[in-house]
């Protein structure tokens, strides 16, 4: 163990969300075992936050506190008649007595593993109503003579007693306290949890701090990647079409053709984005947002997917078959006679030939390109960003599926907030109009390969993403491992 780390148990009563809150802290699902039957700890678990290799912080999960009552009054009686035992002392005794080893076993296992640590934290359910088991629990743990920061789980429930909990907690001294969500954690949840810590823990106030700057970092390097994962998605698809004869039952297909390869491409970013955000696919399910045999189960050409996200609807969005595909002029805008173009052509005059000569010869053979309509990128756009607001927003030890149509507007931070209202009413940015007149830049293609033009775009849209915000780079930014 390393000797500088901080070390911390999590303690309290059984089933109040001890291995929620190391899962959260950890971003690790699979940290020991979540249910809503008590006692489901049944020994000590431990893990470990680092930075740069460096172990700063050890959480140690416990077994749930079970009798604490019948424990004091049996602590009574290890002492003698008029001798004044402090707790610590009490502890000791009690824990050389048959009865940690019997009866109280669980509870021995709690006090032993909370004597050897730095410091506690005692995770309370806020929905539960102040009971004396609770006092009792906290008079037990004070015997330790070790540092207690109360922590205020599942407070965004309707249920949630906070204040009732804050006033019974301040009564008993401890007047530092955090609140912190193990399902719904707000943005600064856990940089308030360590600014608790380092009010109690004065020595290891810079472990602390490190922590935190760490914490900030690797969420803005996050947010990055995941939107770096969007502007990917939205180069591939902006610059996606198919070419087609111009009877009726060949664009039919060709429609067909066109949304395949955005669905399944759309089901990949998301699932990289899971992936990003420590998360599985098993952790996103709704109306709108759902696999079904690797598709999404309303998808992005439906003209309803585009009104539940408040996509203003365009207008090859609304033409029956054709919906949410786009007939292209492939001329981008010059207005040349044909035989201006194949003379251009034909004698290699023509700057923009290399781009557009096979193209324009499929125009003059009657061929008509399909592109998917500005409205489905914004609507592609929306989605991917509500859901990185949700996974940001999403403790590990969440049990019910993010549901995107039931995110509420204050689940965004400001910036994601900004993005979201942009895209769903303003023009595609100019990136986006770059990679229409590059459909070699499309990674959906057969014969796709990488193109420095399509990177210097896709790190532009990167930038237009972020906005204001100040986000590090990758390399100034120590990983974490959880």
């Amino acid at each position: 163990m390393n000797a500088a780390a901080l070390t911390l148990a999590v303690v309290g009563h059984t089933n109040t969300g001890k291995t929620s809150l190391l899962r959260t802290l950890t971003r690790d699902a699979a940290f020991g075992q979540v249910s809503n039957s008590p006692g489901t700890t049944r020994h000590v678990e431990g893990a470990r936050l680092t930075v740069d290799d460096e172990a700063l912080v050890e959480l140690f999960d416990t077994p749930g506190l079970e009798d604490s009552m019948a424990l004091l009054d049996f602590m009574d009686q290890l002492s003698q008649p008029g001798e004044r035992i402090d707790g610590p002392e009490r502890i000791r005794r009690f824990l050389e007595s048959p009865a940690a080893q019997g009866r109280f076993e669980q509870e021995a296992r709690v006090l032993r593993k909370l004597q050897s640590c730095d410091a506690g934290l005692y995770v309370v359910d806020a929905r539960d109503p102040v009971l004396s088991k609770h006092k009792d629990e906290l008079t037990l743990l004070a015997y330790s003579g070790r540092p207690l920061l109360p922590v205020l789980n599942f407070v965004r429930s309707p249920q949630a007693r906070v204040q009732e909990w804050r006033s019974a907690l301040a009564r008993l001294g401890l007047h530092a306290l955090a609140e912190f969500d193990t399902v719904a954690p707000a943005l600064d949840g856990e940089a308030l949890l360590y600014d608790k810590l380092a009010v109690l823990l004065e020595t290891q106030a810079g472990v602390l701090q490190h922590l935190k700057m760490d914490l900030a970092q690797q969420a803005a390097l996050r947010r990055r990647d995941a939107l770096r994962l969007l502007a990917e998605l939205l180069i591939d698809v902006a610059a996606w079409r198919v070419s087609t004869p111009s009877d009726k039952e060949s664009m039919a297909l060709a429609v067909q053709q066109l949304r395949e390869p955005v669905l399944a491409r759309e089901a990949k970013s998301v699932q990289a984005l899971l992936r990003r955000y420590s998360f599985g696919r098993q952790d996103v399910v709704a109306d709108l947002l759902h696999f079904e045999g690797g598709r999404w189960g309303m998808d992005l050409f439906d003209p309803q997917a585009l009104k539940e996200f408040g996509v203003q609807l365009g207008k090859g969005v609304a033409a029956g078959a054709m919906a949410g595909a786009t007939l292209d002029v492939m001329t981008g805008g010059l207005s040349l006679g044909t035989g201006t173009v194949l003379g251009a052509l034909a004698g290699g005059l023509w700057q923009g030939a290399d781009k557009w000569g096979q193209r324009l010869m499929g125009r003059l053979r009657g061929e008509t390109e399909l592109s998917v309509d500005d409205a489905v990128l914004r609507l592609l756009a929306v989605r991917q960003l509500s859901l990185i607001a949700a996974l940001e927003r999403r403790g590990h030890a969440a049990q019910t599926p993010i549901r995107l149509g039931e995110i509420d507007a204050e689940d965004f931070d400001q910036a994601l907030q900004r993005e979201l209202n942009v895209w769903r009413a303003q023009s595609l940015p100019e990136e986006l109009a770059q990679a229409r007149i590059h459909p070699t830049w499309s990674a959906l293609r057969n014969d796709y390969a990488p193109d420095s033009r399509r990177e210097a775009c896709v790190q532009s849209l990167v930038k237009h993403l972020l906005g204001a915000r100040n986000a590090p780079g990758a390399s100034s930014v120590g990983q974490t491992q959880r």
